[in-house]
């Protein structure tokens, strides 16, 4: 019986490899798994910081500005430690490293929720109160009860609380953007040293898909969490009295920060248990394909330390930079960049303003209807360039010809669209309206849109002279009657009377879907012409360069310069306590004109980028060509192709980053 086991077993230390082999965590299949759900939820907060984000400006009085900022306040983190990723490479326990960072935007997500449980009760204006007959949103002869009601708001305001609402939102911002620095480059890298060299495209290929669905997937949700009220934690549903389509509707924008923050935390744990070091997976299949020669270049960069790292930097960065091609192609891809900054931060918001919709139906469109376009594009893009087998100077045509389609179907965006609606003493400049209404001493800050029975809007019951109102059995008001400042019959609705063009929506989204689908065919062939033209022991490099002038000149500034755009459009900013808070009224022809001329200015940019790559790589052939006729050049025939050779993994990788 002895004899046989040690038979079966000579060798004790031979037995732990299969064991190894049998467990979970040491499977890179699994790995891969759980990777996936990660960069899902991870990429979901992200999405979905983005449809709140006019919700949140809304809800705290934030101008565009503003909300702008603190949307691409994630990138401040990101950018200044992504540095230190590339250097670090499998020096550290990558798995540990990438759960610590998920474990952190847990921690940020918790923070983002934090405002709405250190705030008061949404204190919208005119709020009706079943208990009273009367309200101070009508037209009244006194001020008393407006006065008492604002020294209260203001009190509440001044409050340490709600002062440091904008300053924990934007420390939430700065912790999800650290926390997602080590998750997909540590993630890419551990997948690409354990898996083998038959199946890493395919995992790199599903990581891939996750960026995807993963913002589209924040859309939705933000879709469904804005279409429940936001204090309906701390209300009855019968006190709840606004309705979606309000303009001083506000949803559970923290709901979802708690949901994905629950998500993080269940998909970092796995990470505490993987192994630093795997086993191959097939690893008498990649022997011969992976030399020694790899492995000691790794020891060798293993050798180099932080300092000489960073004393590198600044050298491969300016031989990266002297190329032509690759600066150009990443100028161009800077613009799109910055385009797709401020579309995903306020495109529902325009949507929303522009043809009279919910936030929570905008940002549906958004999910459901403009990133699916744009990953349809950006995989078609790759498989044309695949089938074609386009060289640097076809990937070049292809990207022009794609950004040139893109500015034809982005151009009709700006003229479909809605004027202004007619708001007394705003838009329309009837001063026979804003007299009427001087003895009802209506307060500065009153914001309770009603239409009157002339089809003109006003900003509250009482700047239509409205002095009675009708309520049904849920004490919700159905009409204001006795409106001194409205035509006709003399009563108001409640809510906006609307731009009165939403049928153009339809139009607008399929122009939007198109725009999205042709811009994002350019992205698998920019990304090959940058993989082209850079020395092959720079690649790896000149892909992170690329990312972080991504961060530094379009992440970053983008969102800033829509909102900012956005604000110059506003013709009626709220008020409280004496101070601006976010816009009641846009002028909608500007807005539209600005917003999307200022995408129509980014993809020109692109556009100029992409054309100056043709008279780059034209006049080098041209060179070439005088080369080669005066020399007979053999050996330049062959580096030309030499450089053009990239192998599919590179790509495949590469592909996963961008």
């Amino acid at each position: 019986m002895v004899a046989s086991d040690v038979n079966l077993n000579p060798d004790p230390a031979g037995s732990q490899p299969p064991a190894r082999h049998r467990s979970l965590f040491n499977n890179i299949k699994f790995f891969v798994f759980c990777h996936s759900l990660l960069q899902l939820a991870q990429l979901l907060v992200s999405g979905y910081m983005k449809s709140s984000i006019s919700t949140i400006e809304r809800r705290y009085g934030l101008s565009s500005q503003k909300s702008g900022l603190l949307a691409s306040f994630n990138e401040v983190g990101n950018t200044i430690l992504i540095i230190f990723v590339s250097f670090f490479g499998s020096r550290v326990h990558r798995p540990r490293f990438i759960g610590a960072g998920a474990l952190l935007a847990c921690l940020a997500s918790l923070l983002m929720a934090l405002p709405h449980f250190l705030s008061g009760l949404y204190d919208y204006t005119d709020r009706i109160s079943s208990s009273s007959d009367n309200s101070s949103g009508l037209c009244q002869s006194g001020s008393s009860i407006t006065s008492l009601t604002s020294n209260q708001s203001c009190s509440h305001q001044d409050n340490p609380a709600q002062q440091g609402v904008y300053p924990l939102l934007l420390l939430g911002q700065l912790l999800l953007g650290i926390g997602a620095v080590p998750i997909q480059p540590f993630g890419i890298s551990y997948i690409d040293d354990y898996a083998s060299k038959k199946n890493s495209p395919l995992y790199l290929g599903i990581l891939l898909a996750m960026t995807s669905i993963g913002p589209a997937l924040g859309f939705i949700s933000g879709a469904a969490m804005l279409r429940i009220y936001v204090d309906f934690d701390k209300l009855p549903e019968d006190e709840i009295k606004l309705e979606h389509k309000d303009l001083r509707w506000v949803g559970a924008w923290w709901l979802g920060f708690l949901v994905a923050s629950c998500l993080l935390f269940l998909t970092a744990l796995p990470y505490l248990f993987f192994p630093r070091t795997m086993s191959k997976e097939d690893a008498a299949e990649d022997v011969e394909s992976r030399p020694d020669s790899k492995q000691q270049q790794a020891d060798t960069h293993q050798e180099l330390s932080l300092v000489q790292f960073l004393k590198s930097f600044p050298r491969i960065a300016l031989r990266t930079l002297r190329s032509p091609i690759y600066l150009l192609v990443v100028l161009a891809q800077v613009n799109l960049a910055a385009l797709l900054s401020g579309l995903a931060t306020f495109m529902a918001k325009f949507i929303e303003r522009q043809f009279s919709q919910t936030i929570s139906f905008s940002n549906m469109m958004i999910g459901a209807v403009g990133i699916p376009m744009a990953v349809l594009g950006t995989v078609l893009g790759g498989v044309l360039m695949r089938r074609l087998n386009l060289s640097v100077s076809g990937a070049s045509r292809l990207c022009t010809t794609a950004i040139m389609l893109c500015l034809f179907s982005a151009l009709p965006l700006l003229f479909i669209g809605c004027p202004t609606q007619n708001v007394a003493g705003v838009v329309s400049s009837g001063s026979d309206v804003s007299l009427c209404s001087s003895e009802c001493q209506c307060p500065e800050e009153a914001f309770n849109p009603v239409c009157g029975s002339d089809g003109i809007e006003f900003r509250s019951p009482c700047h239509a002279g409205c002095k009675t109102m009708e309520l049904d059995a849920n004490y919700k008001v159905t009409n204001y009657t006795q409106c001194e400042c409205v035509g006709g019959l003399k009563f108001a609705t409640p809510g906006t009377c609307g731009s009165g063009c939403s049928h153009l929506l339809h139009p607008f989204l399929v122009l939007l879907g198109a725009t999205a689908f042709i811009a994002a065919f350019s992205q698998t062939p920019s990304c090959m012409m940058i993989l082209r033209t850079v020395a092959t022991e720079d690649k790896s490099f000149a892909v992170g360069v690329q990312y972080m002038l991504f961060r530094v000149l379009a992440f970053m500034p983008g969102p800033v310069l829509y909102g900012s755009v956005i604000d110059t459009t506003c013709i009626l900013w709220g008020k409280k306590c004496g101070k601006h808070t976010s816009c009641r009224y846009y002028n909608l022809d500007s807005f539209r004109q600005r917003f999307l001329g200022l995408m129509v200015v980014f993809v020109c940019g692109g556009l100029l980028c992409f054309l100056l790559t043709i008279v780059v790589l034209r006049r080098r052939a041209g060179q070439q060509d005088q080369q080669l006729g005066s020399k007979g050049g053999y050996e330049l025939v062959n580096e030309k192709k030499k450089t053009e050779n990239v192998s599919s993994k590179e790509k495949e990788i590469m592909g996963i980053k961008t």
